[in-house]
């Protein structure tokens, strides 16, 4: 957003030089370029398998899968969103449903005409680089502020206080639930811009099990019919033996929803198994490989059982969607919980750690501190720059500060570390809005070297080309959100916080380790 409140900029007294050019890096090993040309051989052999499926006289397929995708209105998304590049990879929201409607309701239980709910949501983050990805999952019972809605009606709600992460789906009270409620909540919790948005419901969850021929799970210990239902009176059935075993259908969907019997019954530790699930769902569908026989009926699956946002409302969409994740090895996909603290019986976050590893996501570190960024392109004239872990030196360059929050002071903090730095601050002032999430930086035509070498003092920030003169940095929230905002311009890169760290698994784990929790 252009700031227009009292700009003084002035014009730059000195433009940085462009960096020097390395020396040419050695060659690489023949291991490494062999390496390589597996990679490019892997996305051939893709590309050759669609080519295949279209020029074999199979262009209906994307006709059909067109024809299956689901969305939502995107008219229930906020005005009030972190702009566009917040991060410099890519955020998604995956939601299960626990809508009983579309014959939903023969495997969950409850009644069709009941309320959607979804008990179950992660934010994954896709990093710049395309070779790390990170599921951060939200407790439902977490006591956050559900931002205003839009009801079926058309009207909004007012924001809700203190109240559990879950309701947001049931906003509206429809059979369907509400996507963009939920979406809205995450945003203004993490600070991160949902590009896309995936709904998965009980049906589709159970076919996608069945097609990948069944995915291994594990239990700690014998599992019967009043774990799954404490309103049973008597133990029931046993549904699961104790240890390793391949689950697919009814019986993948009893697994994720089990609460009740194992550790301590909580929420969280259903979390950890839903998470080690989702993990060796990926592992199954990895090793089933890309081709043509084991492709239609995966796609198909996927689309009849998601409802997307708009922007993944095609198949040409989904499988490019789907095509940049191939290069995300199994051991750089991690899951991890939010920070987080019973209240009372309810669960509350535990900062500053959940802000850090918001932060962290935003700067694309990895949960073992590596930068894992990249640049990304967004509208025209705007792009992100990386996270940078140098020293900055802001010798020659003019910049004028605003202050896009309502943390008092926080221009002048901003400015005594740009100084700090050798920048030359040309003034300070309120921007025309306060309502930043992240970092921007403006700057007039000529000036991008200048810009970047000012966001490199604002890990996260924005770069935005504006018609007007000069360098300016308008602050969001997330540098107010800083452990080392006001002390210095340049902080130490952001990492995620030790505990988080130490729970997470990845994809690669075995599916036995760490199950519960309590």
């Amino acid at each position: 957003m252009t700031v227009t409140s009292n700009r003084r900029t002035q014009p730059p007294r000195h433009r940085n030089g462009g960096a020097g050019r390395g020396s040419r890096a050695a060659p690489r090993d023949r291991r490494r370029r062999r390496g390589r040309r597996s990679g490019v051989r892997t996305a051939l052999l893709v590309c050759l398998a669609l080519l295949v499926l279209v020029a074999g006289g199979a262009g209906w397929l994307y006709l059909k899968l067109d024809g299956d995708i689901s969305t939502f209105d995107s008219g229930g998304l906020s005005d009030n969103r972190p702009e566009a590049g917040s991060s410099t990879g890519e955020n998604v929201l995956v939601i299960g449903s626990d809508t009983r409607t579309g014959g939903n309701e023969a495997l969950g239980g409850g009644d069709k005409d009941d309320v959607g709910r979804s008990d179950t949501a992660f934010l994954l983050h896709v990093y710049a680089d395309h070779r790390h990805a990170i599921a951060v999952s939200i407790p439902r019972d977490t006591l956050v502020t559900i931002p205003p809605c839009r009801l079926p009606d058309g009207s909004w709600t007012k924001a809700q206080p203190d109240t559990m992460f879950n309701a947001a789906y049931s906003v509206g009270q429809t059979a369907k639930g509400n996507p963009a409620c939920t979406q809205n909540t995450v945003e203004q919790l993490t600070g991160l811009r949902v590009d896309h948005t995936v709904v998965v419901d009980f049906k589709g969850f159970a076919r996608l099990t069945d097609v990948v021929g069944g995915v291994k799970v594990c239990l700690p210990q014998d599992v019967y019919e009043n774990d799954l239902n404490p309103h049973l009176t008597a133990p029931g059935k046993l549904l699961f033996h104790k240890g390793e075993q391949t689950v697919s259908g009814q019986k993948a969907l009893d697994y994720v929803r089990i609460r009740h019997g194992i550790g301590d019954g909580s929420d969280i530790g259903r979390i950890k198994r839903q998470q080690a699930f989702v993990a060796s769902l990926l592992k199954e569908v990895k090793s089933k490989g890309l081709t043509p026989t084991n492709l239609l009926p995966l796609a198909e699956a996927a689309t009849q059982s998601l409802t997307v946002d708009p922007g993944l409302g095609s198949a040409d969409k989904l499988i490019s969607f789907a095509m940049s994740l191939k290069d995300i090895d199994l051991h750089n996909t991690e899951f991890v919980t939010v920070p987080w603290r019973y209240e009372g019986s309810r669960v509350a976050l535990v900062q500053p750690d959940a802000d850090a590893l918001w932060a962290a996501l935003r700067a694309d570190r990895t949960i073992d501190g590596k930068n894992a960024g990249g640049k990304k392109t967004g509208s025209a004239g705007s792009s992100t720059p990386s996270a940078s872990p140098g020293p900055v030196s802001g010798d020659g360059i003019d910049v004028a500060v605003y202050n896009g929050t309502s943390v008092p002071g926080l221009a002048a903090r901003a400015a005594a570390a740009l100084t700090a730095d050798g920048f030359t601050v040309t003034g300070t002032a309120t921007a025309s809005t306060q309502d930043h999430t992240t970092t921007l930086v403006e700057y007039g035509p000529g000036l991008e070297d200048e810009a970047r070498t000012v966001a490199r003092a604002f890990p996260g920030a924005t770069l935005q080309s504006v018609t007007g003169s000069g360098v300016s940095v308008v602050l969001g929230r997330s540098y107010a959100d800083t452990p080392a905002a006001g002390a210095s311009a340049s902080p130490t890169p952001t990492a995620v916080p030790s505990e988080v760290a130490d729970g997470a698994r990845s994809a690669a784990d075995n599916p036995c380790s760490n199950l519960t929790y309590g």
